[in-house]
């Protein structure tokens, strides 16, 4: 229980009252008329006190399960694992938007999108199912930083501005493999639901077999009468 103390405001009151009515009776003139109306305020005020004095009451203390409710919003500290594949997902897909705005070449800037989206489809997939990071290691290790080395390179010499024999042909080696690298996205990607698409194949698997026990597959009988004998004119 918790104990509470509601103060009278009427004695507070009764004082306001005294020195109205004071200074409408007597003059407030010098220092003694002063302190003989505090007086009277004093003596107004214990009697008021005295007559509504303040109200003590107890309330019940909150419910242990209110500290609870409050401790469990407190959110709980993210997982180092996750928080450091956000942190590869925001700064990958990040260079990729820079590499976009830098490279003007339309070709390009489409495969740097679909590389872009693709990257952080994966990385989302494996944040939310983090057993899954072993199938995804060596694209995070090796795959995706060298597509971003290859990037880089490609934009440093576009932005030579000048040909020559090794710029040309590095840069066609590097719009050649973009082709490439697009397709092992997508398969990786795709990889990744391998196990799912597993299970549903054997939850319809199952399914269709208990459907045929219980007579529920296959073409619907008639449900209508049967024919009845045809009468001949």
């Amino acid at each position: 229980m918790t104990t509470q103390k509601k103060v009278s405001v009427l004695p507070i009151y009764l004082v306001g009252f005294a020195w109205l009515g004071y200074a409408l009776l007597f003059p407030l003139r010098a220092p003694l008329h002063y302190a003989l109306c505090a007086g009277l305020s004093l003596v107004v005020y214990t009697i008021g006190k005295a007559i509504w004095p303040d109200k003590v009451y107890q309330t019940p203390d909150a419910p242990k399960t209110e500290a609870k409710k409050t401790e469990s919003k407190k959110e709980e500290p993210a997982d180092p694992q996750v928080a450091a594949l956000r942190t590869e997902r925001d700064r990958a897909v990040s260079e990729l938007r820079r590499l976009n705005d830098a490279i003007p070449d339309p070709k390009i800037s489409a495969q740097i999108d679909h590389l872009e989206e693709v990257t952080g489809k994966i990385i989302d997939h494996v944040i939310e199912k983090p057993e899954s990071k072993p199938q995804i290691s060596r694209f995070l290790d090796y795959f995706l930083p060298t597509t971003l080395k290859l990037l880089n390179a490609y934009d440093r010499m576009d932005s030579a501005g000048v040909s020559g024999s090794n710029i040309s042909a590095t840069k066609a080696k590097v719009e050649q493999m973009l082709d490439t690298l697009c397709a092992a996205f997508d398969k990786q990607l795709d990889s990744l639901f391998g196990d799912e698409a597993l299970d549903i194949s054997t939850d319809i698997t199952v399914m269709e077999n208990l459907l045929a026990q219980e007579g529920l597959s296959g073409p619907s009988k008639p449900t209508g009468g049967t024919d009845g004998p045809k009468l001949e004119l």
